[in-house]
């Protein structure tokens, strides 16, 4: 959600039958099928077209079955939150040229200092989550282009001088991405007391639409659930989002043959690759890693 539930202006695009279509129309610059002479074509006729579902693809029509023919079935309506999300979605995912770069990192001293932090009795119970908002915001900053988006003509790049972490929220009417402000100006503690304010509205149908909008950056969370890595979808106009997998305990080599046993945080980065190149992404993430080794510093 965040900026993705506001309509953009619609992308028209042109198109012309291939040799030998099937289309009834012709175009002056193909012939017709079966040798047909052409035909002048109006100016009407050449406007361009609406955008098509497929965002100028040549795709078939849905499937329309009857499922009812194989067995029992119940059918309940898409819900608002899931339609908007969903048509947004398909937007992002069909015209943003999306790669994943999947990465780790060792988060035992962070596992460590966060549970010395809440033992200690602190305020409020500190989440990974927000020394995670607090390392990307740094990452942010060591690479702006992470922190940009293009304009609507994609002919300029708009670089960002704030900090506004956007975080997904699985509810039950859907997936909602409240957006925590100035990220780089508050404390942990006091992003665990507004990330779980936020998280809370969205379960109860109380976020307001600012409260959803001007994200820079997103971040999923799965970690809770599980699972070893997935493919976020880039929620436009940022140009890229971190998925959290579940935290993993492996093994690695030490000393003399001895093994070390490791807590190890899965990164899955999406970026728009118009904007973001490969080595940058790992760059990234590298430095996400660095940066939750030394869990002191995003803690000031």
């Amino acid at each position: 959600m965040s900026d993705t539930i506001r309509p953009d202006v619609g992308t028209r695009s042109t198109s012309r039958p291939e040799p030998g279509s099937t289309d009834a129309g012709c175009d002056v610059n193909f012939p017709c099928r079966d040798g047909a002479s052409a035909k002048p074509v109006t100016a009407a006729e050449r406007a361009p077209a609406p955008l098509p579902t497929g965002f100028g693809a040549d795709l078939p029509p849905w499937p329309d079955i009857d499922f009812s023919e194989f067995g029992a079935t119940e059918v309940k309506p898409v819900s608002r939150i899931q339609k908007l999300v969903g048509s947004f979605l398909s937007r992002n995912w069909v015209t943003i040229p999306h790669v994943t770069h999947h990465d780790e990192a060792e988060v035992d001293a962070l596992e460590a200092y966060r549970k010395g932090r809440n033992e200690a009795g602190g305020e409020v119970k500190l989440t990974a989550l927000v020394f995670m908002i607090k390392a990307v915001v740094k990452a942010l900053q060591a690479y702006p282009q992470f922190n940009a988006s293009l304009d609507a003509s994609g002919k300029n790049l708009i670089y960002k001088k704030y900090f506004h972490i956007g975080v997904a929220v699985d509810t039950k009417f859907g997936l909602l991405v409240p957006v925590l402000r100035d990220c780089d100006r508050k404390s942990v503690t006091e992003l665990a007391v507004e990330l779980a304010a936020l998280s809370n509205k969205a379960r109860t149908k109380g976020l307001s639409l600012p409260e959803m909008s001007g994200g820079c950056f997103s971040i999923s969370s799965l970690g809770g659930i599980g699972g070893t890595s997935f493919t976020p979808i880039v929620n436009a106009p940022e140009v890229a989002i971190l998925g959290l997998s579940k935290t993993q305990a492996r093994p690695f080599p030490g000393p003399a043959g001895a093994v070390l046993w490791r807590q190890m945080q899965p990164l899955s980065l999406s970026y728009d690759h118009r904007v973001i190149n490969g080595a940058d992404a790992a760059r990234f993430t590298q430095h996400l890693a660095t940066l939750l080794a030394s869990p002191e510093t995003l803690a000031q």
